[in-house]
């Protein structure tokens, strides 16, 4: 089968071929998916480029993400599955624990994963938005539902128009809550004003709390991307016993006003989704699904590359591209 694939780490051009690779056959509890379009993640981009290098042997097709049909199932997997239109998380190797036993991401023809990270895709979504969700709608649900539901909660949600921040305005409006969220142009501002929050600022102009506290008082939950930057705005509007949830690391970390926190009884959690229990990812995808299938999520603007361009589709990740970019397969 035709792959993107690297057998070192470093820079996309100097470590990205594509070429032909064995193709995968499903084992035990596994199905196999002919891939028809991949997502490209900031984590895929880490972990090629070395900054978040996992071990591997022998050579890795890259990406988390993807949508396609399964054509194949393994022992133990029901062969009702065999057509299933789905979406696929944490594909690549050293996203779950246990890792898959194989080395196969979705910039593949094929596909090969434990059947439960193949997820029926409902008719009424398209390819595009199948192929978005995977790491960012479910890094959107681990810290919205992390410690409890929003509903009913004000939410500040930093970077709505980011593919973690646009599923997190997206699911906790679905959850029932306020959504107040920041951005840092008026383009990204109509991004995620269509996602659904109540309220968007731009965090370069002033008087960004005094915005937000004209709509709600204080926020019981903050999805954080910039915990750094962002820590001083999120304490002066955090309810007391309220939660910071952050997803992103820079690379210097921030300092924690200890007391500041302690005073408030706020809650700061970390999620990243490679050491969220299996079962707890499974339940995040199947919600996601339900989502999904009552029209709340919706795709972010795309960028689309063919397989032979992926240096170039991992290049325009690592320039801050707003939106998504994909990696048409098929």
């Amino acid at each position: 089968m035709r792959a993107a694939f690297y057998d070192r780490t470093g820079p996309a051009r100097e470590v990205l071929t594509v070429g032909e690779v064995d193709t995968p056959e499903p084992g035990p509890g596994q199905v196999r998916v002919r891939v028809r379009v991949s997502a490209v993640n900031p984590t895929d981009v880490k972990t090629r480029d070395g900054t978040t290098a996992r071990p591997f042997q022998g050579v890795r097709v890259p990406h988390q993400d993807g949508v396609g049909e399964i054509d194949a199932v393994g022992e133990g997997v029901d062969a009702v599955r065999v057509g299933q239109r789905v979406w696929l998380w944490l594909a690549s190797p050293g996203g779950t624990d246990p890792a898959p036993v194989a080395e196969w991401g979705t910039a593949a023809e094929y596909c090969v994963v434990p059947q439960e990270q193949a997820v029926p895709l409902p008719e009424s979504a398209s390819d595009e938005l199948g192929a978005c969700l995977g790491v960012p709608a479910m890094t959107a649900y681990h810290c919205l539902y992390t410690g409890g539901s929003p509903a009913k909660s004000n939410v500040l949600v930093a970077g709505g128009a980011g593919a973690v921040g646009h599923f997190a305005v997206e699911l906790a409006s679905w959850a029932g809550a306020t959504v107040v969220t920041t951005v840092s142009s008026p383009e990204k501002a109509e991004l995620a004003t269509r996602a659904g929050a109540d309220l968007v600022v731009n965090y370069r102009e002033p008087d960004v709390e005094q915005r937000i506290r004209a709509l709600v008082p204080q926020v019981d939950r903050v999805v954080e991307v910039a915990l750094g930057a962002n820590l001083d705005l999120d304490l002066a509007l955090l309810a007391p016993g309220g939660t910071i949830v952050t997803y992103a690391a820079t690379p210097q970390d921030p300092t924690i006003p200890v007391r500041t926190l302690m005073t408030a009884n706020a809650a700061l959690r970390f999620v990243l989704l490679y050491g969220v229990p299996r079962e707890d990812l499974a339940a995040a995808a199947r919600e996601i699904t339900v989502a999904v299938s009552e029209g709340a999520l919706s795709p972010l603007p795309v960028h689309r590359f063919a397989l032979a361009d992926v240096a170039a589709a991992h290049e325009a990740v690592e320039s801050g591209t707003t939106g998504k970019v994909l990696v048409d397969i098929g």
